[in-house]
């Protein structure tokens, strides 16, 4: 990037920032602003920035980004408070996630007859993780129910960091697929030991993270802004230390955020939202990440786009999102229209992204259908942005008007508006 694509970026930022309220009330969210600017301001046919995605310094920012998003989403997940509400989250992790990753694959392998198992595997591990930040207004909408909110959030902070190991496989069994059974076996094999290692490494960093810094504070050591920086740090050490010893920098920085976030003495007032400059970090550079999407990938899938794809797109938000979360939630306790709600805010964000320009770095020119790979992933992500930035308000609104009405009980849905009775609060 050169000195006037960054001094375009700062400017946009703060500019978003003095209207970011304003702006929102309107139903735009910062990553269809910046995602639409970085088109406007770094389309190659009339932009007036460059910006190259073959670029390392691209790359880099990307990674970061996802590995601070990874480390902030992990670690704020409070134990404590989801103990007693895991019944949610679990479904749709344990469940809904796996669905939607063979969901995608199967489409995938339809519709873009010939793809290869892995680039298929590939489309559907990067397009399962959702983002809560294209939907952050219902997240914190509070007359929507505190179970659907939770869900939503904790979903979207674990299932980014769930299916990062799929999409290193993928990729790897893509590459080793162009030279033979041997070169594939191998490749997942090294994938694997990097996962494998990028976890033990970010446990341990962790772990050994939060335990330090309760007993310093315990002693009064830490001072006004060290709690913030300390988790900055681990988050920051252990993705770097995990691709020093050719680890996965992605799974050291979630498990090393899951380890922080179940160590750490959240009982502290002098600890308590330790994690918040990961997590502001990762915002600022996530709008970053948006502006060079719009900037750089967007024209890329604009110009590959065909029908087959834009049928992806579209099928990818509905069918692959919706029919594993319902079939997750069945027996929940919840009623048609609260797993219609939560199944439709399942946008595709930021891990996409950066799932999308690890494949144009690691596959293009090298494999086959990894252009429409890629511009599925980028379609998909694009319309993910435009439908569910202009519905979030407006759908949690009707959601919490619908709730609200007389004889309705917003957290245990009343007996006759349940599909079973398992699970029920």
């Amino acid at each position: 990037m050169t000195a006037a694509t960054v001094a375009v970026i700062g400017l946009l930022l703060f500019a978003w920032a003095v209207v970011s309220g304003a702006l929102a009330r309107h139903n735009v969210t910062g990553p269809l602003a910046f995602t639409a600017a970085g088109y406007l301001l770094g389309n190659g046919d009339w932009g007036v920035v460059a910006v190259d995605v073959d670029t390392s310094v691209i790359h880099l920012v990307a990674e970061a980004t996802l590995a601070l998003v990874l480390f902030s989403d992990a670690a704020r997940i409070n134990s404590q408070k989801l103990r007693h509400d895991l019944g949610l989250p679990v479904r749709l992790l344990v469940i809904g996630l796996p669905l939607s990753i063979l969901g995608g694959l199967g489409l995938a392998s339809v519709l873009f007859g010939g793809l290869p198992v892995g680039l298929a595997l590939l489309v559907g591990a990067a397009l399962a993780p959702t983002d809560a930040a294209l939907s952050a207004s219902v997240i914190e909408d509070e007359r929507v129910p505190l179970r659907l909110r939770r869900a939503l959030n904790v979903e979207s902070g674990l299932n980014d960091g769930i299916a990062t190991p799929v999409v290193s496989v993928a990729l790897a069994a893509a590459i080793g697929a162009v030279a033979g059974g041997s070169t594939e076996s191998y490749d997942i094999q090294a994938a694997l030991r990097e996962i494998g290692s990028g976890g033990l490494l970010g446990a341990a960093i962790g772990i050994g993270g939060a335990a330090a810094l309760n007993a310093t504070a315990r002693r009064g050591w830490i001072g006004a802004s060290g709690r913030y920086l300390a988790a900055f740090g681990l988050a920051v050490t252990a993705f770097a230390a995990a691709l020093a010893v050719d680890g996965n920098g992605f799974i050291a920085a979630f498990v090393a955020g899951l380890a922080y976030g179940a160590v750490v003495d959240r009982g502290r007032t002098d600890l308590d939202r330790s994690d918040e400059l990961p997590e502001l970090g990762g915002e600022l550079m996530g709008l970053v990440v948006w502006f060079l999407f719009g900037a750089a990938l967007v024209p890329l899938a604009i110009e590959a786009a065909d029908p087959t794809m834009v049928v992806y797109a579209l099928l990818s938000l509905t069918v692959v999102r919706m029919v594993p979360v319902a079939l997750s939630l069945w027996g929940s306790g919840l009623d048609a229209a609260g797993v219609a709600f939560v199944a439709w805010f399942g946008p595709r964000g930021l891990a996409s992204v950066v799932f999308a320009v690890l494949a144009v770095e690691e596959l293009e020119g090298v494999v086959d259908g990894s252009d429409r790979a890629v511009g599925a992933i980028v379609l998909t992500v694009l319309s993910s942005v435009v439908l569910h930035g202009v519905t979030a308000r407006p759908g949690g609104r009707a959601y919490a008007r619908r709730e609200a009405e007389p004889g309705r009980d917003p957290v245990a849905p009343r007996a006759r508006r349940r599909w079973f009775h398992a699970d029920a609060r």
